[in-house]
């Protein structure tokens, strides 16, 4: 399943509910819309995508006027909610670093949750190196290395601003995954002890030992609680709907919950490179 069926399968999910809610089997909505069965289904299993005016006439149908306007808001950013990444980095790395720069210029406070690997605002020039390069081998676009990482260390500098939050949770495995050269990991290791001493923001590191309170599907951003963003393999899903960037919180703050903090998260952190270092010794 592509990651655009899988929006318009939650779409089709939540019009059914209204179905079901109204007592309505699919074959009494649609001679109620005057469409053929078929339509109905394939909307359902989102292999078809609804138009306004089916959305607004399902809805009508099903007695759930008052529900049209969130699923109208669905419909509206679904091309948006997910930006394939063939044509996000069509426009090069260093482009996109400066639309995520504006996007953080505007926050006040950013809630990041990553269990795989070390968020860009807090990489080293070789760590986002590394990462960025893939990025454009597997995409392929406009090969621009070089301006990518400039552009996401200078997205770096908000960090010094006394006047915004920053919190910053890390599963172990962020820390043991190598997604770059082991002494390239290593500096990246030593960055984040540095960062963790920082006013300005609060670094949360989960042991691999500790029983999770949820299951975190994947890694997330939260600006604000306006927008709650996601990286997938092939998109970024953007969500702003505010039932669903309150689950993103309610998720971000139960894992915060087991995070260990300061003197511990550097304990953690330092394992993780001493284990690192003494095994290419």
């Amino acid at each position: 399943m592509s990651d655009v069926h899988q929006v318009r399968a939650a779409l089709g999910k939540r019009l059914r509910g209204l179905r079901i809610r109204a007592g309505m089997s699919g074959k009494q909505l649609a001679e109620s819309l005057g469409w053929p069965q078929s339509k109905i289904s394939k909307i359902e299993l989102g292999n078809q995508t609804p138009t306004a005016e089916d959305i607004n006439a399902w809805a009508h149908a099903c007695r759930a006027d008052a529900s049209a306007s969130d699923l109208l808001g669905l419909l509206a950013n679904l091309e948006t909610l997910y930006a394939e990444w063939q044509r996000i980095l069509r426009a090069g790395t260093g482009k996109r670093q400066q639309t995520y720069q504006e996007l953080e210029a505007a926050t006040r406070t950013l809630r990041v949750f990553e269990s795989m690997l070390i968020p860009g605002l807090l990489q080293t020039p070789d760590y986002a190196r590394a990462r960025l390069a893939e990025n454009i081998k597997t995409w392929g676009g406009a090969d621009d290395l070089d301006a990518g990482v400039r552009e996401r260390m200078r997205r770096q500098e908000i960090l010094y601003d006394s006047g915004r939050n920053f919190y910053f949770i890390l599963t172990e495995g962020a820390l043991r995954t190598l997604l770059c050269p082991a002494r390239v990991m290593a500096g990246q290791l030593e960055r984040l002890v540095a960062l963790s001493l920082m006013d300005t923001l609060r670094l949360g590191v989960i042991p691999f030992t500790t029983m999770l309170p949820v299951s975190p599907k994947h890694g997330f951003w939260i600006y604000d609680d306006r927008l709650a963003t996601a990286e997938t393999i092939t998109a970024e899903l953007h969500l702003s709907q505010p039932d669903e960037v309150a689950h993103y919180r309610r998720v971000f703050d139960a894992l915060s919950g087991v995070a260990h903090y300061d003197r511990d998260a550097r304990r953690i952190i330092t394992r993780a490179l001493e284990d690192l270092t003494s095994r290419d010794a």
